[in-house]
């Protein structure tokens, strides 16, 4: 069967992984991800498939990202800390479905990418902030909801102590290359695993609560 180069195809991909949060199905139809990938891979923006970066980085395949976003539970007045910005797509399916998105990346020629791309998809609602990813941005938490995009074994400390109590927070907990996407709930004694998303494969989480960088 021959892919599509349409967001109805992401749409499809989406539904079969179980998404049925309509207000996030419309984000993914509505949100170009062709606007949001090297200009190399436009012509495959739409398979339901990861996506190369610059720096060894590579997007995270669309149904997974509906999955994960999906298990944060957003109503629309939410404020979420995303790690791993890349060039923006999750970012702005962020901005469509919760209030307002902080966004941390580590390269500075993806962040410049990832609000070129935001502010000419006129993206208002997310700021794309400069830096490590594991320490979060404390200047503008509490967090209702916390998604994280590359792979450690643990939950980085100081993303536990920014999300609110009763806020939810998503990372692949592993490795990186293998592992499970874990979603945890913030209680006012710690993190309280609720559930295991998927298996996935991402690239690994670097910084100071991290690996290290070098």
């Amino acid at each position: 069967m021959a892919h599509e180069s349409s967001p109805e195809n992401l749409v499809r991909a989406a539904r079969a992984v179980g998404v049925t949060d309509e207000r996030l199905l419309e984000a993914v139809r509505v949100t170009p991800r062709a606007e949001f990938v090297p200009a190399a891979h436009v012509a495959s923006a739409y398979w339901d498939a990861p996506v190369p970066l610059p720096h060894d980085q590579v997007t995270t395949q669309p149904s997974l990202v509906a999955m994960m976003v999906s298990a944060l539970g957003l109503t629309g007045g939410e404020r979420v800390l995303e790690v791993g910005t890349g060039y923006g797509w999750q970012t702005a399916l962020l901005a469509r479905v919760a209030a307002y998105v902080v966004s941390v990346e580590r390269w500075p020629d993806l962040v410049e990418e990832a609000r070129r791309r935001l502010a000419g998809h006129g993206v208002e609602n997310a700021v794309i902030v400069l830096g490590d990813g594991t320490l979060g941005v404390p200047a503008r938490a509490p967090y209702d909801g916390i998604i994280v995009c590359a792979a450690f074994p643990e939950v980085p400390e100081p993303l536990v102590t920014q999300l609110r109590t009763g806020g939810r927070l998503v990372q692949p907990i592993g490795p990186g290359g293998r592992e499970r996407v874990e979603l945890y709930e913030r209680r006012a004694h710690g993190l309280v695993h609720r559930a295991t998303v998927t298996a996935a494969h991402f690239v690994r989480l670097y910084g100071a609560h991290g690996y290290d960088q070098r």
